[in-house]
């Protein structure tokens, strides 16, 4: 399958904000445009200004155009605010509740540890990054990852776990309160743009 495997702060220079909330991310100086003196080019027309915030929102769930477009349309079909439910349908994807929960430094790192087989839901081994959490549902690591998850929470001391997440840092398990809001997204966007490059 297709996977970006490349420096990953190229991608938060690309769009001009951090798309993950450790330091080589959002260090001020990582933040200019890419380039040696960061070149800022001419200035983005409509459709450059809805791509750079769609591109936001998918470097920082790291989704694929394929799969970011299967969820806008599942978010379009959905009753509703379609970009409060767009970010509704990201957040409940468990590599992104991994993260959250503070058991992953980054995106990249909760998705290799659901893919090797590391997360039990329910007490039933998922491996699929994209599987979708309901409210109810808990979460638990494997025993032989604990170590390595201790490590990463003490190394994010500050992390701020949101209101629809209930963590045991003890047991290491999180169970799923409630559906996740626009609210709780700690990443500004413009949704309203997003829905608009999908017109």
């Amino acid at each position: 399958m297709a996977r970006y495997l490349g420096p990953k702060v190229k991608l938060s220079r690309r769009v001009g904000v951090p798309i993950a909330d450790i330091p080589k991310h959002t260090a001020r100086r990582q933040l200019s445009p890419p380039g040696m003196h960061g070149y800022r080019g001419r200035r983005l027309r409509e459709y450059g200004v809805r791509l750079v915030e769609k591109q936001k929102l998918r470097y920082h769930y790291n989704l694929l155009e394929k799969q970011f477009r299967r969820t806008m349309d599942e978010a379009k079909r959905r009753k509703g605010n379609t970009g409060e439910v767009l970010l509704q349908l990201l957040e409940a994807r468990l590599d992104n509740v991994i993260r959250r929960a503070g058991y992953a430094r980054t995106i990249w790192q909760a998705r290799q540890f659901v893919a090797h087989g590391h997360v039990l839901v329910n007490g039933r081994k998922t491996d699929r990054p994209s599987f979708m959490v309901r409210p109810g549902d808990e979460i638990t690591m494997k025993e032989r990852l604990h170590p390595v998850v201790r490590d990463v929470m003490e190394s994010m001391a500050g992390h701020i776990t949101p209101d629809w997440l209930d963590v045991n840092p003890s047991a290491l398990t999180a169970r799923v309160l409630t559906e996740p809001s626009a609210e709780d997204v700690p990443f500004d966007v413009n949704l309203n743009l997003v829905v608009e490059f999908y017109r």
